[in-house]
């Protein structure tokens, strides 16, 4: 993950608190701003081992209550409305609900996967319209495992249908970059096994806008490029033979069911 010390940067979602953490002893930025889902009170009790109180102590500010779905908590920012340089959301995961009768009610209309996605979405757009800076790079970076249910977000195709912000490319994630920080589990104080993480990155602004460093870290794999399935991440294909295969196989299928519900997602968000 590229970071420039210049930048300004909210980070959005972090659990513990433990990367912004690492970001302001290591890197030092311009601008530093932390947000946590969880209020003041739950993160103390569900992350005893917190840097809440390190990083006021060290005078950064932490928004606490900050829900990256809700248009009011990005309003909220105040004083650092579109102020920003790069906006980050590491890990994100739809917290898990609370009894078969919490998950019946959440999923009946649409599924874990399409909720993923739209909290995903909701970030990119709402961050654009009241986080990022018109006047500098427009950033966001997304970091998420290469594993499953995680690779099947499609965060490289179609999660920012709809938005002005574009997909520039990816880079890997080096944790070890980043001493300290500690991949939490979504809903208790579980350190979670440092799996091979990617940074996908979005600006409305083309690459040619951006930083050398930047643009030099940032690949687009070679599963987007024809001849290949983006949804399924395999090809190049030898022959027709086996892409029709590869279509009517059960895997593929189920992407595309994956994909036709993210649509009707979008669909009902906008009309």
């Amino acid at each position: 993950m590229y970071l420039n010390p210049n930048w300004r940067i909210l980070t959005v979602g972090d659990g513990d608190l433990s990367f912004s953490s690492a970001i302001h002893n290591h890197l030092k930025p311009y601008l530093l701003v932390a947000s946590t889902y969880d209020d003041a009170t739950t993160i103390e009790q569900k992350y005893p081992d917190n840097a809440l109180n390190n990083l006021k102590a060290h005078n950064v500010e932490v928004l606490n209550g900050f829900d990256v779905t809700n248009t009011a908590c990005w309003q909220s920012l105040d004083g650092y409305l579109n102020s920003f340089d790069v906006v980050i959301f590491q890990f994100p995961l739809i917290p898990a609900f609370v009894g078969r009768e919490a998950f019946e009610n959440n999923t009946r209309q649409t599924s874990m996967n399409v909720l993923n996605r739209a909290l995903l979405h909701q970030f990119i757009k709402y961050a654009n319209e009241y986080a990022l800076d018109k006047n500098g790079p427009m950033l966001c970076y997304i970091t998420s495992k290469d594993v499953k249910p995680y690779r099947e977000w499609n965060i490289e195709g179609s999660l920012n249908n709809g938005l002005s912000a574009e997909y520039l490319g990816q880079m890997p994630f080096d944790i070890s970059r980043f001493e300290g920080y500690k991949i939490r589990n979504v809903d208790r104080d579980k350190h979670v096994k440092d799996t091979s993480g990617i940074t996908y990155v979005f600006s409305p602004k083309t690459m040619n806008t951006h930083t050398n460093e930047l643009s030099a870290q940032l690949k687009k794999p070679a599963y987007l490029t024809p001849n290949h399935c983006p949804l399924c991440r395999v090809g190049p294909y030898m022959a027709n033979e086996d892409e029709t295969k590869h279509i009517n196989a059960k895997k593929h299928q189920q992407m595309l069911h994956l994909e036709s519900d993210w649509q009707q997602w979008l669909n009902d968000f906008y009309n």
